[in-house]
């Protein structure tokens, strides 16, 4: 009985050490996604406003080189 204990003591202690380990693995998960979502906002006004520097530049040609 004392064995099946030190057992059990043994694998919860590993199953605690492996929660302390997922959790610390899902905080930089979530500090990624963040990093990440942050990245795709920046691109996107980037893609924006070039976007918007094309069609000013398109809105300069003349007439006729713009092409429906």
């Amino acid at each position: 009985m004392t064995d099946d204990l030190a057992r059990l003591e043994q694998k919860v202690y590993a199953l605690v050490a492996l929660v302390e380990e997922l959790r610390e693995a899902n905080a930089d998960l979530v500090r990624d996604v963040a990093a990440a979502r942050e990245q795709n906002r920046a691109l996107a006004q980037r893609m924006q406003a070039a976007s918007a520097r094309l069609d000013a530049l398109i809105a300069r040609l003349p007439s006729d080189l713009v092409q429906p």
